[in-house]
């Protein structure tokens, strides 16, 4: 269960904030405030931040934040940032507090001495230290005699309009800013947050403006007194980020005038989107790619919005990642194009080679933040429609592009500028292995599920090249195949098909609800949540026996999924023997499934992949 989550089940909160939204598209947006005053960078230069959650987990897992934890993480920084890594700022996440210490003590007995040792040494290395914050939600957190004025008749979370909660929290950001913090998270905001009396005499959205206003003025103020402070929101400000197939503009507008407070705003930690992919990890860049588009539709520039989607690591809040994947997703967060780059996770799996790369595609990215000219172009990812993001200077370009679609898909490189020279003489500088990406000029063909970065002009060259992803492998062909799925009971779908000649089989399955709108299955996370393998059931049969089918899903998903994808290799399968095909989910309530199945090639690589599950089921 993500924090979001959390926040939504165990505190019974609505995530709203004010604002409207008046269009569909960035040029649409207006307002009655100045979107150029309001969207200007606050921030003169990027910025990378360490935070260490999914190093540890308090709500989706069972490992806790600990100091020995928070300093090992420390050495790993200062491994890192000696290899060429940049690393401004270090932050502790959530639920580094006492619960009865109004965010003022230490939680004993994972802090026996307070911040203090950390706080020095960060201070000694150049890294400037930071907190998150709850806000005003009382998540693992009591509500201290001064704020009890400013309670809700549920007791979850704190009035900011009445009452000494948000007056005594402002004196705590400023105590802390004394101690040396220098970067503030607020998270789990509740801007519908009453006292009893407010909240039987005033609207929802009356409640929500006062609440907003509050907050922003107490911040703008803290900001002018802290100047070098940096802010950043992150749930409870607007938006949907439980999945990619809500429909937009969103029902919980993001008001810009938080922009005025704060210097990026968060769109949702990693999780899969609503588009199938047989990688798992690509379907979480896919959603991360999403939120990105999405907020700056909403009016958000894309240098005020931190996208949270690198989170390599061994919990559950990351689904036990490791370091899979970790390659591509750090090229799309730094590609996304904001100035603040938050990096997570376990840095002690990074290999020395690790860290060299990484070292070389952050330097690539941040002097193009720092220009100030990236932009995306393209289709909507979860609409499963091919996009990038494309960066410039004066000496050249770069484009990273994903095609999310289960085909292979031509793309055109659009110019970034009015003054960029038409693109030739392009090199592939990172793709995923299997298929190879054919560029011509200003057209690039990709794989289904594949992305790949090219450069031209100056970063056409050699030293730009940063390798082929081995762990994500891209088919080399792909076609449909006609299976006509029929309903055979509640929630399992049947379909019978010869078997191909040649190739695997990709087997896909959707979860539709009975108004057809995509539908997620939540089966919780770590330690008790349920493998989506069973919950999500691909079956196949032939001459009698069951077919192992190799699959990535199978995992537990605290953000829930509305998908399964599943492969049979060509050497467990008899050419044009009937192939029986059942589909099943086991989620609670009425659904409806859609089936779809594929001939993937992988050539040479067919037998080259990573392992992943393989399952046969009866």
């Amino acid at each position: 269960m993500s924090r979001l989550h959390h926040l939504a089940v165990a505190a019974g909160l609505a995530i709203l904030a004010g604002g409207s939204l008046l269009g569909h598209t960035q040029k649409a947006v207006t307002q009655t405030y100045s979107r150029v005053a309001l969207g200007s960078p606050t921030l003169p230069n990027p910025i990378t931040v360490y935070d260490n959650w999914s190093t540890y987990d308090e709500l989706s897992d069972n490992v806790p934040l600990t100091e020995e934890l928070t300093m090992r993480e420390l050495d790993q920084m200062l491994r890192l940032k000696k290899a060429g890594v940049r690393f401004d700022y270090y932050v502790i996440d959530a639920f580094w507090f006492d619960p009865n210490g109004a965010y003022r003590t230490w939680r004993k007995p994972n802090w026996l001495n307070g911040p203090d040792a950390w706080i020095r040494k960060c201070q000694e290395n150049g890294i400037k230290p930071g907190l998150w914050f709850g806000t005003n939600a009382l998540v693992h957190l009591n509500a201290a005699p001064q704020w009890r004025d400013s309670l809700n008749q549920q007791g979850t979370a704190m009035s900011m309009f009445e009452g000494g909660f948000l007056p005594d929290f402002m004196n705590t950001l400023q105590y802390w800013y004394g101690r040396g913090i220098r970067m503030f998270l607020f998270d789990f905001a509740d801007m519908t947050a009453a006292t009893p009396h407010d909240a039987a005499t005033m609207t929802k959205q009356e409640i929500v403006r006062r609440n907003s206003d509050a907050l922003r003025h107490a911040l703008e103020a803290f900001r002018r007194k802290n100047p070098d402070a940096v802010l950043e929101a992150f749930n409870g400000f607007g938006g949907v980020m439980d999945s990619t197939s809500y429909p937009f503009p969103f029902k919980d507008p993001v008001d810009l005038q938080w922009l005025k407070a704060f210097d990026a705003l968060y769109c949702g930690d990693p999780r899969p989107g609503d588009v199938p992919e047989m990688n798992f990890w690509r379907t979480l860049d896919i959603y991360s790619d999403h939120q990105d588009r999405r907020y700056q539709q909403a009016g958000v520039p894309l240098e005020r919005i931190d996208t949270t989607s690198f989170m390599p690591g061994d919990t559950g809040t990351i689904y036990r990642r490791g370091l899979a994947e970790w390659k591509g997703s750090l090229i799309l967060m730094l590609a996304r194009g904001g100035r603040i780059n938050t990096i997570y996770g376990n840095l002690e799996r990074m290999t020395a080679d690790d860290v060299r790369w990484f070292a070389r595609v952050q330097s690539l990215y941040l002097h193009f933040q720092s220009v100030g000219r990236i932009h995306t172009f393209g289709g909507i990812p979860g609409d499963v429609q091919p996009y990038g993001f494309g960066a410039l200077d004066s000496d050249g370009s770069v484009y990273v592009v994903v095609n999310p679609a289960q085909s292979v898909e031509p793309v055109r490189l659009p110019l970034l500028s009015p003054e960029q020279t038409p693109l030739a003489g392009g090199r592939l500088l990172f793709r995923d292995a299997g298929y190879v990406p054919h560029l011509s000029g200003d057209k690039i063909t990709l794989g289904p599920g594949q992305m790949v970065m090219i450069g031209f002009g100056k970063y056409a060259a050699p030293a730009y090249d940063f390798g082929v992803q081995q762990d994500v492998v891209i088919p080399r062909a792909i076609h449909p195949v006609v299976a006509e799925f029929r309903g055979i009971g509640k929630g399992t779908i049947q379909a019978t098909i010869p078997a191909p000649a040649g190739g695997d089989l990709r087997l896909v399955m959707q979860q539709y609800a009975p108004d057809g709108s995509l539908l997620r299955t939540w089966a919780g996370g770590p330690p008790t949540g349920m493998n989506m393998g069973e919950v999500f059931l691909l079956k196949a049969e032939q001459n009698g026996r069951a077919l192992p089918i190799h699959e990535d899903y199978c995992r537990v998903i605290w953000s829930g999924l509305s998908w399964a994808v599943g492969e049979i290799q060509q050497k467990d399968l008899t050419p044009g023997a009937p192939l029986t095909l059942t589909f099943q989910s086991m989620g609670k309530g009425s659904v409806k499934l859609k089936g779809q199945v594929y001939q993937v090639s992988y050539g040479e690589h067919t037998t080259g992949k990573v392992p992943i599950t393989e399952r046969t089921r009866n």
